[in-house]
């Protein structure tokens, strides 16, 4: 398996799919890139598709240290300048959309076009899930099933038993599972929203409140040059349940906005 270095010195594992315009997708909190693996054909079909295993999930290395937002997205430009790409198309869901939002406020000429799935700005000025949610998910008899829940819709899971990829890398530490929890939820990109200048969509389910859809306005509406596009009774996990509505609305972003290898 191919890894970057990170400034730091962690190894970052990365992989490769595909032929065409760069696009690294970025996973959710405590997850790695086995989150993309029901959809990466959607994009591999279409793009040079990256994918990462965050510090402290899969293959890449798993300091005991103090993580962060501002931090993961260094290590997406490690992966990126390991392959020797100037820019690529970021797509970011979740903590991934966090992590995004840095890669395109720090490294604006890194950033082709920007997407960014059921993530928020931060507590401060977002939409954060309830404190029942949180206690919830937090109880060591019902969290799982509560986690499941809040990404899929029963029907839909009536339907598809799994196993879902969504839910957390089961070989992570607990440290780095803590280390991930924090990093998520001291996220705060509100002063920098205004600096983005890749063009960007924001994608939301209608049913989402782990990340309350009403975080979608928010960044649409603090995020220049972007529009919201919210996809009817989508849980959290938009992208894979509603992946017929979801992936084409990404594909279709993208190929009006080429990648700019001179940028």
């Amino acid at each position: 398996m191919p890894y970057a270095t990170a400034l730091d010195g962690v190894r970052i594992g990365y992989q490769v799919s595909g032929e065409g315009q760069p696009l690294i997708l970025l996973a959710g909190q405590s997850n790695n890139h086995t989150w993309w693996d029901p959809i990466l054909a959607d994009f591999s079909s279409a793009c040079r598709t990256i994918t990462l295993d965050w510090r402290g999930t899969g293959i890449s290395d798993k300091p005991d240290e103090v993580y962060s937002t501002p931090g993961f997205a260094e290590d997406v430009v490690a992966v990126l300048d390991e392959l020797d790409l100037p820019t690529a198309h970021v797509y970011g869901t979740s903590m991934g959309g966090r992590v995004a939002q840095w890669v395109a406020i720090n490294h604006p000429e890194r950033v082709d076009a920007l997407v960014l799935g059921c993530t928020s700005p931060g507590p401060a000025h977002g939409y954060e899930r309830s404190a029942e949610i949180r206690r919830a998910l937090a109880d060591p008899v019902q969290g799982g099933r509560v986690l499941v829940d809040l990404m899929y819709t029963p029907q839909w899971r009536a339907a598809n038993p799994g196993p879902y990829p969504v839910l957390g890398d089961r070989d992570m530490p607990p440290y780095a599972k803590g280390r991930h929890l924090v990093a998520s939820n001291k996220h705060e990109a509100w002063d920098r929203l205004p600096d983005i200048i890749a063009p960007t969509l924001i994608l939301h389910g209608s049913e989402d409140i782990f990340s309350p859809v009403a975080n979608a306005k928010v960044l649409g509406d603090r995020i220049p040059d972007s529009r919201a596009e919210i996809i009817q009774g989508a849980r959290h996990a938009y992208f894979h349940e509603f992946q017929a509505v979801a992936s084409p609305l990404v594909l279709s972003f993208l190929a009006d906005r080429p990648h700019s290898p001179t940028r």
